[in-house]
């Protein structure tokens, strides 16, 4: 990890390996900024971008155990605007070329990202993407709108396919959290704090960062070429006193808002680790947490993105899932299930080895990036 520091490619880097709830080694890299060179504090504060996705999945997860909702659900029986949802046809020339979609959108489609929403960037020179966008809905740079605005929005825009039939990386998890608003009555930044945040003492996870905390901020870059990952180079690509997170934020985004820190992220993965009980909580029983970690796609889907490959992965409730080793792969990864988020953070769970690791950096993009493979290697091949 020194190295990507060295080289440029990262500013910071930290990296965490735990046997059960156990820490075995714990270790920062780099700096909170290139400018000042302070090294990087060990409660510094990251934008987590997606992997508040795992946060805003158990929450849902906890409502479903109230009995509040089902995983077979349609959609549209708590968001209404989602009824008789029309879909692209596959040899559609515009965007207005669409079909009834044959089924509803069902809950269980949205925590698996197979209902056939988008999310306005990963293939920008597609119609879906291309319809996003006009419709102002670039998950890149949409934060001045409420989660009922996002879904009412998303609710006009053609689905990319057939609810069920294919896994595509989308705005699914800020549905979630919208779902989340309504079935609770709260505010989903309200729900988290009350229900996951302040038992779990997560003091310093939020959506956005106080004054009083800004010190412990670090800066975001950008490499200097993003079609190099591998070169040197990085430009600041957000300030830690003037940027996007220094204020009360529109969008409390349940796909990627949150920002927070090494303790408090550990301990929400300390609580799925241990079964769904942390602090003399329980937050969820073990069998819900399985079927979370369990495939929801249909035969024959896997997760695939344009730019990045994850061979033998799936998705269940809210987590990739290993279900095939590739020759790579070592033994212990098999059935491992894991997320991240834009920005280089990135935790997986490995209950054959029982492994789990966690690493964070500021490099935008760094989701899986070379140097998160490199850690899973060292930490497998060290601690196994």
């Amino acid at each position: 990890m020194q190295w990507y520091v060295d080289q440029n490619i990262l500013s910071c880097c930290n990296t965490l390996v735990m046997r059960g709830t156990d820490v075995l080694d714990f270790k920062t890299f780099g700096y909170m900024d290139l400018e000042s060179k302070e090294p990087l504090r060990e409660d510094a504060i990251y934008r987590m971008y997606s992997s508040t996705k795992l946060i805003t999945s158990v929450a849902l997860m906890m409502l479903f155990e109230e009995a509040r909702i089902g995983l077979d659900d349609c959609l549209s029986d708590y968001l209404p605007g989602f009824a008789e949802p029309m879909v692209l046809k596959a040899d559609a020339q515009s965007v207005d070329d669409v079909e009834p979609a044959r089924s509803e959108i069902i809950i269980r489609q949205v925590l698996s990202h197979s209902a056939g929403f988008s999310y306005g960037f990963i293939e920008p020179d597609s119609l879906v993407d291309k319809a996003y966008a006009a419709g102002d809905l670039n998950a890149l740079d949409r934060w001045n709108i409420t989660l009922e605005g996002l879904c009412d929005t998303l609710a006009t825009m053609p689905l990319a396919y057939h609810p069920g039939t294919f896994w595509r990386y989308s705005y699914a998890t800020d549905v979630v959290a919208r779902l989340i608003e309504v079935i609770s009555g709260l505010g989903f930044d309200a729900f988290l704090r009350s229900r996951i945040f302040d038992p779990l003492g997560m003091v310093d996870t939020d959506f956005w960062v106080a004054e009083d905390k800004v010190e412990r901020f670090v800066t975001l870059y950008a490499p200097e070429d993003v079609l190099k990952p591998m070169a040197g180079g990085l430009v600041k690509a957000d300030d830690t006193r003037e940027g996007t997170y220094n204020q009360p934020r529109t969008l409390l985004s349940g796909g990627g808002g949150l920002v927070s820190t090494v303790a408090d992220y550990l301990t929400f993965i300390r609580m799925l680790v241990s079964g769904g009980e942390w602090a003399g909580v329980r937050f969820l029983q073990p069998e819900t947490l399985q079927r979370m970690r369990s495939n929801q796609l249909a035969p024959g889907v896997g997760v695939n993105f344009p730019m990045w490959s994850m061979p033998g992965t799936v998705f269940g409730l809210g987590f990739a899932l290993k279900e095939e080793l590739g020759p790579d792969d070592p033994p212990g990864a098999q059935d491992e299930y894991h997320w991240g988020g834009m920005a280089g953070t990135h935790a997986w769970m490995a209950p054959e080895a029982d492994l789990t690791g966690m690493c964070m950096t500021q490099r935008m993009p760094g989701f899986w990036h070379p140097f998160s493979h490199d850690f899973k290697k060292f930490a497998y091949e060290l601690a196994c």
